[in-house]
């Protein structure tokens, strides 16, 4: 009976994870689309195009700012009184901002004051998805049976992805409305139902039991008094090549998810529509390959899909801008999904299993989270600015573009070599050599 049970805990975690997740990622995403198709316009109104733009996607980084802050403090309310907890207030966090996105008055309502809501709102939703993934990773990972931990932490990483199409999707539909509407309230009709999948991610996470490695050291009275402290002083070196491992995948993600959008439909041309469809299929094909990556790690060990997926990713860079600026809508599709299912897919679906294998279980949300968020200042809030100054710089030219690509990769394949492979090691034996001193209460 205890045996049927574990699996039972396990899906039941893994299936909380990916839901919660991919509303939060909705949340977050539909903020990149209508940074790259509405915001210069509606909020930053009076500028060229570029500027607008530039202006737009500076608020999306803004985000990114808050999301250490959000780790921080969640990953010290995860790692002293329990994963389910901070992962019920995030949902509600990101979701709540994101509503109150779509009521959000314009530039041409209220002046000055529109951008700086829009800013005040967009750091309160980086802050609840600071603390989401970290909790959301370790959901899985610590509920999965040994020798799948890859496997299942690949389930939130696959909620990103359905993220993605169904913001994809909602802003697909929006913008098929004729553009006076769409820029008069269509575009917060996204916004606006948030509201109801916030409901829906709460009832499940609800439901959710404690994981059994948290449980076990509250059990035994290890939990720490501050994990911030000591995720510091004894995993610093992890901390340093978590986050160094996570700079290629946020970059290229971005650079699809975002970025791609503004430059296909302005600089060459193509339609809104065409391109989100794009991105949406490569999301749905990607839910797909994230899965099966975390599950071969599980089978060939953690470095080497990982190494594959940023090779995968410096290799590809000039062909997938080839493949954009050929104009054809078939070569286009096929350079977004390969990039993005292969190259973000390798990558990604590896992270949770890997960076939680690399911390101890008393600071390991801390420590997971700090890592990741510190990766998406660097790497993910900025990439769309750029990318697109980059792309301004070179007079519209898109080769500083790629070799950014490249070298982002290039960091996260050093930072893989430098990392010991975790794959199979039980998560309540990962320790430092001075993590014996951590402070318990």
């Amino acid at each position: 009976m205890a045996t049927d049970a574990v699996p039972q805990n396990a899906r039941r975690a893994a299936l909380a994870s990916l839901v919660g997740t991919a509303i939060e990622w909705y949340d977050y995403f539909i903020f990149g689309s209508a940074a790259a198709l509405v915001f210069g316009d509606l909020f930053f109104p009076g500028t060229s195009p570029i500027v607008g733009t530039l202006s737009a996607f500076a608020v999306f980084g803004v985000g990114f700012l808050a999301r250490p802050l959000g780790g921080i403090i969640f990953g010290h309310m995860g790692d002293r009184v329990g994963r389910k907890r901070a992962l019920v207030i995030t949902l509600m966090i990101t979701g709540l901002s994101t509503t109150a996105i779509g009521l959000l008055p314009t530039a041409e309502t209220v002046g000055i004051l529109a951008p700086i809501l829009l800013v005040a709102l967009r750091l309160i939703q980086g802050f609840g998805v600071g603390g989401e993934w970290g909790g959301a990773a370790l959901v899985a990972v610590e509920s999965a049976p040994e020798g799948k931990r890859g496997r299942y932490g690949a389930f939130p990483q696959m909620g990103n992805a359905i993220g993605v199409v169904l913001s994809t999707l909602a802003f697909g539909a929006a913008s098929a409305l004729p553009d006076e509407q769409f820029r008069a309230w269509g575009w917060r009709l996204p916004f606006l139902a948030s509201l109801l999948l916030v409901v829906v991610g709460l009832v499940i996470r609800l439901r959710l039991m404690e994981t059994p490695s948290f449980q076990r050291i509250r059990d035994t009275a290890q939990v720490v008094r501050s994990p911030l402290k000591d995720v510091l002083a004894t995993h610093r070196r992890s901390l340093v090549l978590a986050t160094g491992m996570r700079i290629s995948e946020n970059v290229l993600g971005y650079i699809i998810l975002t970025f791609t959008l503004s430059y296909a439909t302005q600089e060459i041309g193509l339609g809104r529509s065409s391109v989100l469809f794009a991105t949406a299929i490569a999301a749905t094909v990607g839910i797909g390959s994230t899965f099966l990556f975390g599950a071969l790690s599980d089978r060939v060990g953690r470095k080497p899909v990982f190494l594959f997926g940023a090779a995968f990713t410096a290799v590809m860079a000039f062909p997938f801008f080839l493949m954009l600026n050929s104009g054809s809508a078939l070569l286009v599709l096929l350079g977004i999904v390969a990039y993005y299912a292969i190259g973000v897919g390798a990558q990604y679906g590896i992270e949770p299993a890997y960076f939680a294998e690399l911390f101890d279980t008393r600071v390991r949300y801390s420590g997971i989270s700090i890592a990741s968020q510190v990766a998406g200042i660097i790497a993910g809030g900025l990439t769309p600015t750029v990318a697109t100054a980059l792309l301004a710089w070179a007079g519209g030219h898109y080769w500083p573009v790629a070799l950014y690509i490249i070298g982002a990769a290039v960091i996260t394949a050093v930072a893989i070599a430098c990392a010991k492979e975790t794959a199979g090691i039980s998560l309540d034996n990962v320790r430092t050599p001075d993590s014996v001193g951590s402070s318990t209460v």
